[in-house]
């Protein structure tokens, strides 16, 4: 594959959006074709999935039902639209992708390792990202910013407790990931940006 994927990773309210805005622009100017995905979406499959994954419902939804939802979503994107993407010498650039079920149902829920590896194996068979920014911001704020931006989905409702736990994991998986970058999203916004800038430019270098 001559493309290269990277993908932005953070918890709610960490900036992603803007952070999307930025690394698009940087990977066109550097004369790149880019296609721009997200998780869980990205296919009209996983889109449902998404819808299905968000919503609250009068059932208890179980951990497993909603891990399952969020590889079968990510395994659909990955075969439909990634792959053929960077067979075709496009970037693809990612809002979320795998490290998010590490950190959020690995971590979050606490569901074990040895569960998530194997579903890995199945979906993703060894594939990863080139480069993936985690922009990282204590949860106590990024929640407050994402009520400031409407109403809570319900993974986003899911509580403090479990947005520390998926912060943790995230930091974990980053120390022993040399393609992962931890940007201090605590920051103001130049200053997160600028970071960015920064370990795009050593990626493109």
């Amino acid at each position: 594959m001559s493309g290269k994927f990277i993908v932005i990773e953070g918890l709610e309210g960490a900036g992603k959006s803007s952070a999307i805005a930025i690394v698009k622009t940087c990977i066109e100017q550097a004369g790149h074709s880019l296609v721009c995905t997200r998780e869980p979406g990205g296919t009209p499959m996983a889109e449902a999935i998404r819808e299905c994954v968000k919503q609250d419902w009068q059932e208890k939804v179980t951990i497993e039902a909603e891990l399952l939802l969020m590889y079968a979503a990510r395994v659909q994107l990955l075969e439909n639209v990634i792959k053929p993407a960077l067979q075709q010498g496009q970037w693809v650039l990612g809002d979320r992708h795998d490290l998010s079920s590490q950190a959020y149902q690995g971590g979050g829920r606490e569901i074990p390792d040895d569960m998530l590896a194997s579903l890995r194996a199945i979906s993703l068979k060894g594939f990863k990202p080139d480069l993936t920014l985690y922009l990282d911001v204590e949860p106590e704020v990024g929640l407050a910013r994402a009520r400031g931006r409407g109403e809570l989905d319900r993974i986003e409702q899911s509580g403090l407790a479990f947005f520390t736990r998926t912060r943790d994991r995230y930091l974990q998986l980053a120390a022993k990931d040399s393609s992962i970058k931890v940007i201090d999203a605590m920051q103001d916004m130049p200053a997160v940006h600028g970071q960015i800038l920064l370990e795009l430019q050593d990626f493109l270098a």
